[in-house]
Formats: C-alpha cells, sequence, structure tokens
C-alpha cells in the first residue's frame, strides 16, 4: 500500500534574479497601484530606494474608490529588501512638484531613476464614452491628458537637476503607442504621441550638452491593473494569452537602470515585450508575453471604453447589494 502525499502543489518558482540597485535613488510616479506600483515593488526587490508618489494615500481620499495607496506600496517596497519613501503628491501641482524635488534633495542629494507613469487621462470615464468622436467630447478629457503631459514635463524639469551633478541617471516616461495606428481618441492619442515625442526631446536636449542622463520612452502591454482586475471578476474570463502583471514592467525598469550601455537605448520607444527578450526576464508567473500591438478592428480607447464600463456596471452593482 503506498502512501499518499497530500501537501500542496507547490506553484511554479519564479526565476528572476533581480540586477543590483543597492544605493540607487529612484523616483516613481503614480505609484499607489497598477503599472507605478509593480515598477516600485520591482525596483525595491532590486535594492533600490524608491520614492513612491501617488495622490491615493491612507489618510486621504483614493483616486477613483480605487484599491491601493503609496503607503501600502511603499510598505512592501521596503519588505522586499529596498527603501520604500511614501509621498502624497498631485502631479498637476506645481508647488507639489517643487516640493517633493525639494525633499529627495534634502535627503540624498542626488538621484539616479526618474518614472514618469502617473496619468489621469482614464479618470471620469463612465461619464462620457472613452472613445466617443471629438466633437462630442467634454473639454475635461482633453484638459486630463494635457495635464498628465505637463506633469511628466515639469516633474523632469525639476528632476533632473539631481542627476546633472553626477553626469548619469535615467528618465523613462511610461505611455503607449502603436506606430501610425490611431488610438480611438483624438485627445488621448495626441497627448500619448506627445508623450514619445517627449521623450526623445529630453534626450536630444540631454545629448546636446553631453549630461550622461538617458531619456526614453517605455511601452508596456495589456497590463492587468486594479481597473482590469475588477472587470476580469465582473466578465470570468479575459485576454490571457497577451495580458501580464504590473511587475512585468518594473522588471523591465529594473534592467534598463542597471544596465551599463543603456545610453545606447536613448530616445528610442522600447516595448516591454522586446526588453523581456533582449534582458532575458519573465513575469511573475513564468509567463513572456510579447510586445503589445494593436490588430482587429476594436481601437485602444474602445478597447479602454469597455473596460470601464465594466468596471462601473460592477461598482453599481456591488454598491446597490450593500
Amino acid at each position: 500500500m503506498s502512501e499518499t502525499n497530500d501537501s500542496p502543489t507547490p506553484g511554479p518558482v519564479d526565476p528572476w534574479k533581480p540586477p543590483n540597485l543597492d544605493g540607487r535613488v529612484a523616483v516613481v510616479t503614480g505609484a499607489s497601484r497598477g503599472v507605478g506600483s509593480g515598477i516600485a515593488l520591482a525596483l525595491g526587490q532590486a535594492g533600490a530606494t524608491v520614492y513612491v508618489t501617488g495622490r491615493s494615500s491612507r489618510s486621504g481620499a483614493r483616486t477613483e474608490g480605487l484599491p491601493g495607496t503609496i503607503d501600502d506600496v511603499a510598505e512592501e517596497v521596503t519588505a522586499r529588501g529596498g527603501t520604500g519613501v511614501a509621498v502624497r503628491c498631485d502631479h498637476g501641482d506645481p508647488e507639489a512638484n517643487q516640493a517633493l524635488a525639494d525633499r529627495v534633495r534634502a535627503d540624498h542629494g542626488r538621484l539616479d531613476l526618474l518614472v514618469n507613469n502617473a496619468w489621469a487621462g482614464y479618470e471620469r470615464s463612465a461619464e462620457v464614452r472613452f472613445d466617443a468622436p471629438f466633437w462630442e467630447q467634454p473639454m475635461w478629457r482633453y484638459d486630463l491628458c494635457s495635464a498628465s503631459l505637463r506633469a511628466q514635463y515639469d516633474v523632469t524639469r525639476l528632476l533632473v537637476g539631481l542627476m546633472l551633478p553626477q553626469r548619469s541617471g535615467l528618465i523613462v516616461n511610461i505611455g503607449f503607442t502603436d506606430g501610425d495606428i490611431y488610438l480611438g481618441q483624438a485627445a488621448y492619442d495626441v497627448f500619448k504621441h506627445a508623450s514619445d515625442r517627449m521623450s526623445r526631446n529630453f534626450n536630444a536636449d540631454l545629448r546636446k550638452k553631453k549630461t550622461g542622463v538617458t531619456a526614453l520612452a517605455l511601452h508596456p502591454g495589456f497590463v492587468r491593473t486594479e481597473r482590469v482586475e475588477e472587470a476580469w471578476a465582473a466578465l470570468g474570463s479575459g485576454p490571457a494569452a497577451v495580458v501580464h502583471s504590473p511587475e512585468y514592467v518594473g522588471r523591465a525598469v529594473a534592467e534598463l537602470a542597471a544596465d551599463p550601455d543603456v545610453a545606447q537605448r536613448a530616445g528610442q520607444i522600447l516595448a516591454v515585450g522586446d526588453l523581456a527578450e533582449s534582458y532575458g526576464f519573465d513575469d511573475v508567473d513564468g509567463r513572456r508575453p510579447p510586445a503589445f500591438r494593436l490588430e482587429g478592428a476594436l481601437s485602444l480607447a474602445t478597447r479602454m471604453d469597455r473596460l470601464n464600463r465594466v468596471v462601473e456596471a460592477a461598482r453599481k452593482q456591488r454598491d446597490g447589494a450593500a
């Protein structure tokens, strides 16, 4: 009679060996949840000090009522071996951006990595179809996208001064475009393309002055963020073949930050899936999703609209049952 083993079957072992970012100082904007949190956590796992910024905190409101705060993420960064520093910051406020720069300067006198991830363009999405034509779009939607781009510009303008004296540093703008394919909403398309262009322009100025600082754009794929999780729970299924975790993006950023030859990628528009192949890392589940490309008849804006409406319907049902 054979013995049975009732112990649970172990899950897949994550083989990622983080690069050594001990002593590096990073700022990740919009990091209370989603892609920003995934980036902060991966950097923490690599040993970096990470300033986790955003508007959602334990002591204040949470944007759109979604889970996640800068405090939660900063604590997890520390738990993973880095040093997490939560800084509540609305990056649309120039004074708040200046205060952030002043704090990092006072604490460390330098900065090695800036990740511009904060993006307000998806907020209030349930009020008007995200993929409506421009003449049906309210100006507040344009303003949300515009303010997001302005925040990238302002934060970078203020924080790059902490990189220049050491003649090194990396600036990463998180965005998404797919060549000349229209993203499906005029303002959204304009400012997403503008973010990529701004990365190139940042880099042109930095290179012209021989600063040693590198700027580039990084495109995630379809990320399983908290917003997507809500939709996934409501639908019961999702695009499993292409979806990836927020930390997949974080691993790409960590590998770039540790790469002594990252200047060779200066000014480029990079995809997380392509970097996974180049650096040889996988997602947390052991998969390696490829670079995301827009295919089929649905625009990115229409995909986002459908996602947002599923989330909103699930919230209303939940609130009604409460």
